[in-house]
């Protein structure tokens, strides 16, 4: 995906252009789901992404790679989600909090994004061929063609990915 400055943005997408502000267009179809902390939460974001996905008319290979995506991003917030080891021993058996899953079509590109109460940054872990885990966001790195996350604040995080259609 190309980056274009704001500057290029503004003025082409935005009839008067103001400099104090910035616009962007309203993504052509947006979903969002709350997330649980059962053992279903990570099937279930997946199915969602691939039906949601399928009923914008994207591709196969998208969805496919969107689905992916948002399996690993939806693991790492059940697994670090939450602000402190104690608040993840006591999250194991009631719901995630406020955590979301959400969708965004814009053209043929789609943003996962995935909102969580915890307060840690995403760190690519180096590969290591013999680790059990810890491959979540090199497969994100390779499937997306951008991602990143906001800085965590009081109310958390969200983790984002784009995937587009190439070819």
């Amino acid at each position: 995906m190309t980056t274009h400055p704001a500057e290029t943005v503004h003025h082409a997408l935005r009839d008067e252009a103001c400099d104090d502000a910035w616009w962007m267009p309203a993504p052509d179809d947006f979903a969002a789901c709350a997330l649980s902390n059962s053992a279903r939460t990570v099937a279930e974001a997946r199915r969602f992404t691939r039906v949601t996905l399928e009923g914008w008319k994207l591709c196969a290979g998208v969805a496919e790679d969107a689905a992916l995506v948002v399996s690993e991003l939806v693991s790492n917030a059940l697994r670090y989600g939450s602000r402190t080891p104690g608040e993840r021993e006591r999250q194991e058996a009631g719901p995630l909090g406020p955590a979301w899953l959400a969708l965004t079509r814009q053209g043929v590109t789609v943003l996962c994004a995935v909102s969580d109460a915890g307060a840690g940054a995403p760190v690519i872990r180096p590969q290591d061929t013999l680790a059990e885990s810890g491959r979540g966001l090199q497969i994100v790195d390779r499937l997306s063609d951008a991602w990143g996350w906001t800085p965590p604040d009081r109310s958390g995080k969200t983790v984002w990915a784009t995937v587009s259609e190439h070819g």
